[in-house]
C-alpha cells in the first residue's frame, strides 16, 4: 500500500500551557485513531535551516516543524486523513506520496 508523508509546517504558539496540553491530547487521539494506517507518528522538529549551493542559512519561509507517515490507498485518502489532523488548527500540512528510489 502506498505510504504518504504528512509534513507539518509552521504552527502558531498557543496561549497557555493548558491549551498546549489539550492540543497535544487531540493530536495523540488523532494518531491513535489512525490504527493500522499509521506507519510512523513522526516527531516534532527543531530549528530549520535552508541549504543551497550558496551555503546554509538559518530559518525558512515555511519551516518544517514535524512529520508523520501514513498508509492509504490513494492520495485523496491520505488527504482525508490529514484534514482530520488537529495541527491544521495552528499550522499547515503538506502531503506527498513516498516513492521508492529502486
Amino acid at each position: 500500500m502506498p505510504q504518504f508523508i504528512i509534513a507539518y509546517h509552521g504552527g502558531r504558539k498557543l496561549d497557555s500551557a493548558e491549551e498546549e496540553k489539550a492540543h497535544r491530547q487531540r493530536w495523540m487521539d488523532w494518531v491513535q485513531g489512525l490504527g493500522p494506517a499509521l506507519v510512523n507518528p513522526g516527531t516534532p522538529l527543531g530549528e530549520s535551516w535552508t541549504v543551497s549551493d550558496q551555503g546554509a542559512s538559518e530559518g525558512a519561509e515555511n519551516p518544517l516543524t514535524g512529520f508523520s507517515v501514513v498508509e492509504a490507498d490513494t492520495l485523496q485518502a491520505a488527504l482525508t486523513i490529514a484534514q482530520d489532523c488537529p495541527f491544521c488548527e495552528i499550522g499547515t500540512l503538506e502531503v506527498a506520496e513516498m516513492r521508492s528510489m529502486g
